[in-house]
C-alpha cells in the first residue's frame, strides 16, 4: 500500500542557535589579568563579524588600560585561527580586511608564501610562540577565527608531532581502501575519536605520523593555553547565507579574480590553489575554463553555505566535549 508523501517529511530539523548572553567584558579581562583565564577566543562562522567584534574588544581594553582600570600600556593584540589567512598574496579570497584591525597588533597572518601547505603542526608551534610572547608584553591575546581544527589545536592542549611528510609512503596508502587503513591505524594506536580518520587525507597523515614516531623521537609543542575564554559570534542561517552572498559579490567585484590570475601568473600551480578550496578552487576553475562564470558563481556561494553550517557544526561539538562558548549577538 502506497502512503501519501507530506511536504517537509524526511527533511531534518534546523538545528535551534545556541542562547545567546550579555558579556560583562571589562570583567572577563580582569580575570585574564588575575590568572583566571590565559587566552580570550572570538569564535564563528563565516560572516559573522568575528574580526570586527575582536578588534572592538581590543578597543575596549586600550579604553581600560586609559582609564586606569587595569595596568596603564595593555593592549589586546589578535591572533589568528584562519587557515588560509597565512599565506601571502591570497588577500581577497581569504577576506583579511587588515584595515579594519586599525592600531590593533595581529600575527599569524601573511607568514608564509602561497602555494606551499602549511599543517596545523606548524600553526600550533607558531601560535605558541606568538601567543608567549604577547603574554610576557603583559598584553592581553585574543584568537580570533573560524577555523575550528586551529582553535582546538591552540586551546585544549593536544601535543602535535613535528613529522615531516612521506611521499611514498602516502602513495603506497593511497592504494588501501579506507576501512583497511582505518583498521591498519586502531592496530598502531588507541583511536580515541573519529577526527584522525573522518576523510582520507587525515587518516593517511595518522599513519604516517604513527609510522614516524615508532622510528623516530618527536618533538612536541609543550606550552599552550590552558584555560580560554571563549566567544562565540552569533548569526542566523537566513542572515549568515545572505552575508555570505553579498560578501561574495563584492569580492568579486573587489578583483578576486584578478587575485588568482596574478598568483597563477606568479608560477603557482592550478592544483595548489584549488587545493586551498573556497573562493580560490572555484575561481581557479572559473579561469581556467573549466567552469563558467554563472556556474562558478552559484557553485562557489553553496559551498560558503555549505563551510559555515559546518564550521557551526563544529564549534557546537566543542560544547558537547565539555567547552563553554558564550555566544553573542553582533
Amino acid at each position: 500500500m502506497k502512503t501519501k508523501s507530506v511536504p517537509g517529511q524526511g527533511i531534518p530539523p534546523m538545528a535551534r542557535l545556541p542562547e545567546a548572553e550579555i558579556i560583562d567584558f571589562p570583567q572577563t579581562v580582569r580575570q585574564y589579568l588575575d590568572g583566571t583565564y590565559d587566552l580570550i577566543c572570538i569564535l564563528g562562522p563565516t560572516a559573522s563579524g568575528k574580526t570586527g567584534y575582536a578588534v572592538r574588544l581590543a578597543g575596549e581594553i586600550s579604553d581600560m588600560a586609559g582609564k586606569g582600570l587595569i595596568p596603564e600600556g595593555t593592549r589586546a593584540e589578535i591572533i589568528s585561527a584562519d587557515s588560509r589567512q597565512v599565506y601571502r598574496g591570497m588577500d581577497i579570497g581569504t577576506g583579511k580586511d587588515l584595515s579594519e584591525y586599525g592600531n590593533v597588533p595581529y600575527h599569524l597572518t601573511d607568514i608564509v608564501d602561497a602555494g606551499t601547505k602549511y599543517n596545523i603542526y606548524e600553526y600550533q608551534r607558531d601560535f605558541e610562540k606568538v601567543w608567549n610572547e604577547i603574554r610576557e608584553r603583559g598584553n592581553v591575546p585574543i584568537l580570533c577565527g573560524g577555523s575550528g581544527l586551529y582553535i582546538e589545536a591552540a586551546t585544549m592542549g593536544y601535543s602535535l608531532p613535528d613529522v615531516p611528510a612521506n611521499p611514498e609512503l602516502r602513495a603506497r596508502l593511497e592504494e588501501i581502501d579506507t576501512e583497511s587503513l582505518v583498521r591498519m591505524l586502531a592496530s598502531m594506536k588507541k583511536l580515541h575519536n573519529s577526527t584522525d580518520y573522518d576523510t582520507r587525507k587525515r587518516l593517511i597523515r595518522a599513519i604516517e605520523i604513527a609510522v614516524y614516531e615508532a622510528e623516530h623521537p618527536v618533538n612536541r609543542t609543550a606550552s599552550l593555553p590552558k584555560n580560554t575564554y571563549f566567544i562565540g559570534t552569533l548569526v542566523s542561517r537566513e542572515e549568515r547565507n545572505e552575508r555570505i552572498d553579498k560578501r561574495l559579490d563584492a569580492r568579486l567585484e573587489e578583483g578576486m579574480i584578478d587575485e588568482v590570475k596574478r598568483l597563477l601568473d606568479k608560477g603557482i600551480k592550478a592544483e595548489d590553489l584549488i587545493y586551498y578550496g573556497l573562493e580560490y578552487k572555484f575561481v581557479t576553475l572559473y579561469v581556467t575554463g573549466v567552469l563558467g562564470y554563472g556556474e562558478m558563481r552559484h557553485l562557489l556561494a553553496t559551498a560558503i553555505h555549505q563551510f559555515a553550517k559546518r564550521q557551526m557544526t563544529w564549534f557546537r561539538g566543542m560544547e558537547r566535549k565539555g567547552v563553554k562558548i558564550h555566544w553573542v549577538k553582533i
